[in-house]
C-alpha cells in the first residue's frame, strides 16, 4: 500500500448501522464534502446494500463549486466563508435536492496542516438536513489530515443515524 494512503478505519459497523437503517425505512442520502473530498460517501458506498440507500455525492472542495453544485446562497458564501454551521446545512440541504434523497449530509472545514479563515486545523462542521429541516454541529476533531477527515466521516455517519433515530 503506498504510504498516503490508510486503510478505512470506519469499516466496522458505523456505516453498516446507516445503510441498515435507512434501507429499513426505505429512505436515501446524498453527500456534499468539502474537507473529505468523497470519503464519506465511498465510505458509505463499501457496505454492501449501499446501492439501494445511497443516491449520490457532490464533491464541492473549491467554494464557488458549494453555490454552483450544491445551491449554498452566494451571498451566504461572502459573507461567512466556506467554513460556517449556516453553509453546512446548506451543503447537505442542496445535496439532498440535487440528488433527489430523503437525507442529506454536509462537510465543510479545515483539514490542516494550516488555519484557514481564521479557522484551526480539526475545525469542522457538519449538516444535516433531512425532511422536518436542517441541523448543524462544529466538530473539533485531532490529528492530522488523514485523521481528521475520518473522525469527520464517523461524526457524520454517527450523527445522522443518531438524528434519524431521535425523529
Amino acid at each position: 500500500m503506498p504510504p498516503d494512503v490508510r486503510p478505512d478505519p470506519l469499516a466496522g459497523a458505523r456505516p453498516e448501522r446507516l445503510v441498515r437503517l435507512l434501507a429499513g425505512r426505505g429512505e436515501t442520502v446524498a453527500t456534499a464534502e468539502s474537507l473529505t473530498a468523497g470519503l464519506l460517501s465511498a465510505t458509505i458506498a463499501g457496505v454492501p446494500g449501499a446501492s439501494a440507500v445511497l443516491r449520490g455525492g457532490l464533491i464541492v472542495y473549491a467554494t464557488e463549486l458549494k453555490h454552483a453544485l450544491a445551491d449554498v446562497d452566494a451571498d451566504l458564501l461572502a459573507e461567512r466563508g466556506p467554513v460556517d454551521p449556516e453553509v453546512a446545512r446548506a451543503m447537505a440541504a442542496g445535496a439532498a435536492a440535487r440528488c433527489g434523497a430523503t437525507w442529506g449530509i454536509g462537510l465543510t472545514g479545515v483539514a490542516g496542516p494550516d488555519s484557514q479563515d481564521g479557522h484551526s486545523p480539526g475545525t469542522v462542521y457538519l449538516g444535516l438536513a433531512g425532511p422536518d429541516g436542517a441541523i448543524s454541529r462544529v466538530l473539533d476533531l485531532n490529528g492530522d489530515r488523514w485523521e481528521i477527515r475520518f473522525g469527520a466521516c464517523a461524526a457524520a455517519v454517527d450523527g445522522l443515524c443518531d438524528w434519524i433515530e431521535g425523529n
